[in-house]
């Protein structure tokens, strides 16, 4: 039966060998050829009779010159990946010397490998409607994609000149943000992994990956995912008061039930966060991955990708405005050792204070010195303390700068970067005041009042009315709470020359006041992707809201006497409801104050009521 049932070793011939079936193709006699054309394309092709084929052609391809296009076509759309281990041998060979003797195919080989970084598709029709694109359970698809890579080192290992053809493919076959998670998943993973073998083109991966990962999060604000986790848990929970209501389950069902919420609650309810998430996810691996060797980490390996990482920073997240969380991937290396963050905190510095950079450029900067020093964990105080000298110093010599020069008054468009300074270091001192004054309080108040913030505050540039306003509340309830500046007057005269600006609409006339004319953001806000939330968490600073009791000791200044253990209690416990909370104006500020949107984890829109 094995031997009926199992295809002849030599398929038959018509017209002789290979090499004569294509030098009569030449000569015009095109039937022999077409017959080998129809029996490569079979879809019912044996094993064996595509390894005796693949064996031919491999001691022939220096026949299959450009004028045999279609037919090589044909050979690279051979069912092989999914064959037995003879087949896939052998067509490895085969491609290893197809591309040695013709390179003109080059292109075509490796499309054709690329093409399979990602699950087959498979087509689910229902009312002529195709509602699936990739085989998400095929079981052999980690092996697959194995043999794929080999396939290209194969084909890289012939011809030298591979990786300047493979990446214009590479981003050629980059999914679409709307293709099934699964099939994105793989592509990316994919990508990583032919950074290991071809590390010429891993910068330029990482741009492809990064840009891809920047069109998701830009398309997916803040606002918006929480808008879909709200509505998630909503009908959730209607769900399942009604299940209660009608069904008493057993408990082997509990917990079964109990597991499948679990993973759903794993996922994200806005698709796009979802497809975002999980990349993120496979970076952050693939960051650790390359860091680490042998669970201890590689310093040259992890300078090697740092300097990529912050290139492909500088090209693409620095330029692109208020994304929320691509940017956590300079974020995360920065953990790994504190030279590479005090090395990120200095280069943004240095674009920061460079006037040859463009405004909006070192306005972003800033915005980024002051989330890092604010929200990363990992740096400690000393760290801290030097990146406020640099800011505070910095903005002292542009106040000495401006003051005797024409252009001493409050404008966004000739400051921009001054005033992103100033926020940078406001911001900071909001997160920091009390590291910076813990220990010995005397010392620490020492530190700040050399930092003479009253003179940036008083100043004509007037910083605090250009400021993001939950920012300069905050500010200046501690600032007064150790009379270091008191900023109510300020304030109280900022607020009587904003001037609502009235736009007219189809709607009707809004009338609106700018509480942001600094256009800026946190970029280290809190992050919302719950799987690859998990890498961040430990190394993160979150804020924890006011008590009605801390906002009390706002109120009351620290006295010269006050003993060093008796430091405030800022940063505990709950928001209250009422006590002590000042709300603010409606004809002041938008009640969208903070930056980018209503965060949570960020600090909130109330200040003090003024003393």
């Amino acid at each position: 039966d094995e031997f009926i049932s199992s295809p002849p070793r030599k398929t038959v011939r018509f017209g002789g060998t290979l090499p004569e079936i294509l030098l009569k193709y030449e000569r015009g006699e095109t039937t022999d050829f077409e017959l080998l054309k129809h029996q490569l394309s079979d879809p019912d092709i044996k094993d064996a009779q595509i390894i005796n084929w693949l064996h031919e052609f491999r001691v022939s391809v220096t026949y299959l010159t450009k004028d045999f296009e279609q037919l090589v076509s044909i050979l690279l759309k051979l069912p092989w990946l999914r064959r037995s281990r003879e087949v896939v041998e052998e067509y490895l060979g085969f491609l290893g010397n197809l591309v040695s003797a013709q390179t003109v195919h080059l292109r075509p080989c490796l499309r054709m490998i690329v093409s399979q970084f990602v699950p087959p598709r498979i087509t689910i029709r229902e009312d002529d409607v195709d509602i699936s694109d990739s085989d998400d359970d095929e079981e052999n698809l980690s092996e697959n994609f194995n043999t794929c890579h080999r396939a290209l080192q194969t084909v890289a290992r012939y011809v030298p000149s591979t990786p300047q053809f493979l990446m214009p493919i590479l981003v050629e076959n980059f999914p679409f943000i709307n293709k099934s998670e699964r099939t994105l998943e793989c592509y990316v993973h994919n990508l990583l992994r032919v950074t290991v073998y071809l590390p010429t083109l891993r910068l330029q991966i990482l741009e492809l990956i990064v840009e891809k990962l920047l069109k998701l999060d830009v398309s997916t604000p803040q606002q918006d995912i929480e808008d879909a986790e709200e509505a998630a848990n909503n009908s959730d929970s209607e769900e399942k008061s009604t299940e209660e209501g009608l069904f008493d389950m057993e408990e082997d069902e509990e917990r079964k039930g109990n597991k499948v919420v679990s993973s759903r609650s794993e996922r994200m309810a806005h698709p796009l966060a979802e497809r975002l998430d999980i990349l993120m996810t496979i970076l952050f691996s693939y960051i650790k991955d390359v860091c680490h060797v042998d669970g201890k980490l590689d310093i040259n390996k992890t300078k090697d990708l740092y300097r990529d990482l912050v290139s492909v920073f500088d090209k693409l997240i620095l330029p692109t405005h208020a994304s929320c969380h691509v940017q956590y991937f300079m974020f995360y290396i920065c953990s790994f050792k504190l030279g590479l963050a005090e090395a990120f905190l200095d280069h943004l510095w240095k674009k920061l204070h460079d006037p040859n950079n463009p405004s909006v450029i070192r306005q972003t900067a800033g915005s980024y010195i002051g989330s890092f020093l604010a929200r990363a964990k990992f740096i400690p105080v000393v760290t801290v303390k030097a990146c406020l000298d640099l800011l505070v110093n910095w903005m002292h010599k542009y106040i000495d700068n401006q003051d005797t020069g024409a252009n001493a008054y409050c404008d966004v468009a000739l400051h921009g970067p001054f005033y992103s300074a100033c926020q940078a270091a406001f911001y900071t001192l909001i997160f920091r005041h009390k590291q910076l004054l813990d220990g010995n309080l005397r010392k620490g108040l020492s530190y700040l009042q050399s930092l003479n913030f009253e003179r940036i505050v008083m100043c004509q540039l007037n910083p605090l009315k250009i400021c993001i306003p939950s920012v300069v509340n905050l500010f200046a309830a501690i600032t007064r709470k150790y009379q270091l500046v008191f900023c109510y007057t300020i304030i109280e005269r900022n607020n009587r020359q904003f001037i609502p600006v009235v736009r007219s609409g189809t709607g009707g006339d809004l009338v609106q006041t700018c509480t942001n004319p600094l256009d800026s953001f946190f970029p280290f806000d809190p992050y919302m992707l719950k799987r690859s939330k998990k890498t961040i968490d430990p190394f993160y600073q979150f804020w924890e809201e006011l008590s009605a009791e801390d906002l009390e000791n706002l109120k009351k200044p620290i006295k010269r006497g006050t003993s060093e253990d008796e430091d405030d209690d800022f940063l505990k416990g709950e928001t209250p409801q009422n006590d002590g909370v000042a709300e603010i104006a409606p004809n002041s500020y938008e009640s969208n104050a903070r930056s980018p949107v209503s965060s949570i984890g960020s600090p909130p829109d109330c200040y003090v009521q003024y003393p």
